[in-house]
C-alpha cells in the first residue's frame, strides 16, 4: 500500500478555482491508478475522478465534468485535481485513493485499498 496526503484544500468564492494535490509515499506510485472521492455533509462519500497509472485513461463524474480535471506526475509521486469553476454544492472533504489495479480508471471506492485523510474545500456563494 501508499501513503497518502491531500493538500491544497480551502475556502473559495463560487466561480473561483482550486488544484488539490495528492502526494504519495513509496517507490510504486507508478503502479497505482488513483481516484478523488468527496464527502460533503451528511451524505455519503461520492466519485469524482479517476486516473490510470500511465494517465492515459480519465473518468470524472458527470456532475464535475467540464469543470474538474485529473491529472498525475508520477515523476513527483502525486496527483493533481484541478477544480474551475466551483459551485457551493462542490462543498466538501476531498479524498484521495489508490487502485492496485493500474489499468482502470474505477468509480467503485471498493477496488481502492489506500485512502488519504482528506482536505476540506468550501466553496462560498
Amino acid at each position: 500500500q501508499v501513503q497518502l496526503v491531500e493538500s491544497g484544500g480551502g475556502l473559495v468564492q463560487a466561480g473561483g478555482s482550486l488544484r488539490l494535490s495528492c502526494a504519495a509515499s513509496g517507490r510504486t506510485f507508478s503502479s497505482y491508478s488513483m481516484g478523488w472521492f468527496r464527502q460533503a455533509p451528511g451524505k455519503e462519500r461520492e466519485f469524482v475522478a479517476a486516473i490510470t497509472s500511465s494517465g492515459i485513461s480519465t473518468s470524472h463524474a458527470d456532475s464535475v465534468k467540464g469543470r474538474f480535471t485529473i491529472s498525475r506526475d508520477n515523476a513527483k509521486n502525486t496527483v493533481y485535481l484541478q477544480m474551475n469553476s466551483l459551485k457551493a454544492e462542490d462543498t466538501a472533504v476531498y479524498y484521495c485513493a489508490a487502485n492496485p489495479n493500474r489499468y482502470i480508471s474505477t468509480s467503485d471506492p471498493t477496488s481502492y485499498n489506500s485512502w488519504g485523510q482528506g482536505t476540506q474545500v468550501t466553496v462560498s456563494s
